[in-house]
C-alpha cells in the first residue's frame, strides 16, 4: 500500500520523513506518481518516481522507493520491485517488517526466492536497531501495529469496490474495532505503568504505535491521555506532529474547531472536505510549529484544492 500521510477522522497513518535538499522537479514527479498511484495506473506511477529518482541525480526519499516497489510490483515487474525494496533495505536500514509483510500491494512478491532474502535483510536491520530496548514491549507493540493497519490498509480499496454503505465495508469496519479493543487494552496497560515510553524504550516504530492507538480510541480515552503525550512531546518522547493530530481531533470531539487542519471528513457520497478550521489564514504558521507541510499539499491527497478565502466565505 502507498504510503501516503492520511488522517481520516477515523484513521491517521503517519510519515515523518521530509523531502529537504531534493531537486525542484522531484516532489512534482512524486505528486505525479501519486496520482497514477490513485487512478490505478501503476505503471505510469512507477516510471514517474522513476523520472523523481533521475532528477534527484538517482537518490530518492525511503518512503518513495517504497511506494515505487509498490507500484512496479502491481504493474507486474517484480525486478523493478525487488531493485527499489533492496535498495532501501541496504542503503536507508529499512525496519518495518510489520508492514512489508502485511502490505497486500507486494503480495505478487511473496512467491518468488527473493522474498525472503528480502524479509531476513529487513528483519535483520529491525533487530540491529533494536539493541538496547525493551525487548518484551516491542514485540507486543510489533503485534498491535500490525493488528491495527492490516485492516485499515484494505478500507479504500474495499470502499471504491462495494461503496461506502455495503455490507463489506461495514464487516471491515467491524473487524477494525474488535482488533482496535484488543489494541488498546495492550498499550493502556504500557502507558498506565511506563508512562508514555519514547523510541529510546520502544523504537520509533513502537512510539508511533503507541500514538496510533490512542488517535484511533474513543474521546474519553484520548482526553485521559493526552497530557501525558503533551509532556512526552515536552521530553522528545513523540512527535510534536502526532499530537497536533490528536489536538484536533480532541478539539472537534468537543464541538470545536480544529487547529492544524489535519481532520478530513467524507460523505455517504465518498466526497472529502476539511472539517472546521480555526483561523484559517494562519494555519500554515501553525502546521510548521509543529512540523507539519503546507495545508494546500496535505489536502491534495484527497483532491481537495485549499483556498483560504473561499474556504471563510463558506464558513461565515
Amino acid at each position: 500500500m502507498i504510503r501516503k500521510i492520511v488522517c481520516f477522522i477515523s484513521f491517521a497513518l503517519i510519515s515523518f520523513t521530509s523531502h529537504a535538499q531534493l531537486s525542484p522537479e522531484y516532489a512534482d514527479w512524486v505528486k505525479k506518481a501519486m496520482a497514477f498511484y490513485d487512478a490505478k495506473q501503476y505503471k505510469q506511477s512507477a516510471e514517474a518516481f522513476s523520472h523523481a529518482f533521475e532528477s534527484n541525480g538517482w537518490k530518492g526519499m525511503p518512503d518513495d522507493r517504497y511506494n515505487a516497489a509498490c507500484s512496479w510490483a502491481q504493474a507486474g515487474n517484480k525486478d523493478s520491485a525487488f531493485f527499489q525494496l533492496n535498495k532501501i533495505a541496504t542503503k536507508s536500514n529499512y525496519t518495518d517488517i510489520g508492514h512489508l509483510l502485511v502490505d497486500a500491494d507486494l503480495v505478487s512478491l511473496h512467491n518468488d526466492p527473493r522474498w525472503k532474502t528480502l524479509c531476513d535483510l529487513v528483519q535483520q536491520n529491525k533487530d540491529k536497531a533494536e539493541e538496547g530496548l525493551n525487548k518484551p514491549l516491542v514485540h507486543i507493540l510489533d503485534t498491535v501495529m500490525q493488528n491495527d493497519q492490516k485492516y485499515r490498509m484494505q478500507i479504500d480499496d474495499i470502499q471504491k469496490k462495494y461503496g461506502m454503505q455495503s455490507k463489506e465495508l461495514k464487516d471491515l469496519w467491524k473487524t477494525i474495532s474488535y482488533y482496535d479493543s484488543i489494541d488498546l487494552i495492550k498499550v493502556r496497560a504500557i502507558l498506565d505503568q511506563y508512562g508514555w515510553v519514547g523510541p529510546e524504550i520502544v523504537g520509533d516504530q513502537g512510539s508511533e504505535t503507541i500514538f496510533l492507538v490512542i488517535q484511533h480510541a474513543n474521546t474519553a480515552v484520548q482526553d485521559k491521555y493526552v497530557d501525558m503525550m503533551r509532556n512526552a512531546v515536552k521530553n522528545n518522547k513523540a512527535q510534536p506532529s502526532a499530537l497536533a493530530l490528536l489536538e484536533d481531533r480532541l478539539a472537534l470531539a468537543h464541538g470545536k474547531n480544529q487547529i492544524y487542519g489535519s481532520q478530513v471528513t467524507i460523505d455517504e457520497k465518498g466526497n472529502y472536505s476539511l472539517a472546521p478550521l480555526e483561523d484559517p489564514d494562519n494555519v500554515d504558521k501553525r502546521r510548521a510549529g509543529v512540523g507539519l507541510g503546507p495545508l494546500a499539499d496535505y489536502l491534495g491527497n484527497w483532491n481537495i484544492k485549499w483556498d483560504v478565502a473561499e474556504y471563510k466565505k463558506q464558513h461565515q
